[in-house]
């Protein structure tokens, strides 16, 4: 098992920097953000550190040797919008960006793509299915195409009353991914699997790891922590809204030598990478990069 970042919490350093100062710090992957530069329309979103609009053969040997050097490897290229948007040349735009990332993840011999399947957030599931039937099925096809798999992160997407009532991803429980292998059974189509969404959720992540182990393909270490009072006051009827804190590993609520022990049990051995989303750690470079080394602290003693 390797230790990884993803890079979209550093916006500002070039993919060459952001390699030296990894491989100086102990890690060993990582998840590099290929969103276009106009599609910075929420945290985290809009970071490009390889434009796959124009990635050729030479650039792609060039980023290669630059990770080479710096004894890195990719461990995903990541892209997160909505493919479920409901305004149809808002997801022509986002499928085909997501399309070029799975191109450049063959030419980069890059095997996955990290993404999430979307959700219209004013239909219900059965609605969203619909869709969902109808715009996932030729991507992951596209996908198998090009020897890449599809890790759909199971993030709910609802943070703000921008995505309420029904979030931007609907792929967050385990009912939901039975049902979208039931319609796509395809092997390059499963699960970038991060605890902390399952936390606030109150489903047990250990249980999701050893129920659906074969469909992990990568996975992220991100924390959390559940704001007690204000769950009082808002109740769960608020989805979360005021009482989820995305926090950094070992500072939040995952028990940690928990899930990772939960991964190996099933035979999952590839990267577990950091997802810095904390804000008491974000305001400077520098407390981002503090953030990653308390988290790289936290989980590398369960991590060889």
């Amino acid at each position: 098992m390797k230790l990884g970042i993803m890079s979209a919490a550093f916006p500002n350093l070039s993919l060459s920097e952001l390699a030296e100062w990894a491989s100086n710090n102990g890690f060993q992957m990582l998840e590099l953000a290929c969103w276009p530069s106009s599609e910075a329309g929420r945290r985290y979103a809009g970071v490009t550190h390889i434009d796959v609009t124009e990635l050729t053969a030479t650039r792609a040997k060039d980023i290669l040797s630059l990770l080479d050097k710096h004894e890195l490897q990719i461990s995903s290229l990541a892209y997160y919008p909505n493919p479920l948007h409901p305004d149809p040349g808002h997801r022509n735009l986002v499928i085909d960006h997501l399309k070029r990332v799975i191109v450049a993840a063959q030419i980069l011999n890059v095997p996955i793509v990290g993404t999430f399947v979307g959700r219209d957030r004013r239909k219900t599931i059965e609605e969203n299915f619909g869709e969902f039937e109808k715009v996932w099925p030729p991507i992951v096809r596209f996908a198998n195409d090009h020897n890449v798999k599809i890790a759909i992160e199971n993030c709910p997407m609802i943070f703000s009353n921008d995505e309420w009532p029904g979030g931007e991803n609907m792929a967050a429980t385990p009912a939901i991914w039975r049902r979208m292998w039931e319609i796509i059974p395809d092997g390059n189509f499963g699960l970038n699997l991060d605890p902390s969404h399952l936390l606030w959720q109150m489903v047990d992540y250990v249980r999701v790891v050893h129920e659906f182990g074969p469909r992990i393909m990568h996975v992220h270490a991100k924390d959390m922590s559940v704001d007690r009072e204000q769950l009082y006051q808002r109740g769960v009827l608020s989805l979360g809204m005021g009482w989820q804190i995305p926090r950094l590993p070992g500072l939040g609520e995952v028990r940690w030598g928990q899930f990772i022990g939960a991964l190996y049990a099933v035979g999952y051995d590839y990267v577990v990478s950091i997802e810095h989303e904390d804000r008491s750690f974000e305001e400077t470079q520098d407390l981002v990069k503090r953030g990653f080394l308390i988290s790289r602290d936290a989980l590398k003693p369960y991590i060889h």
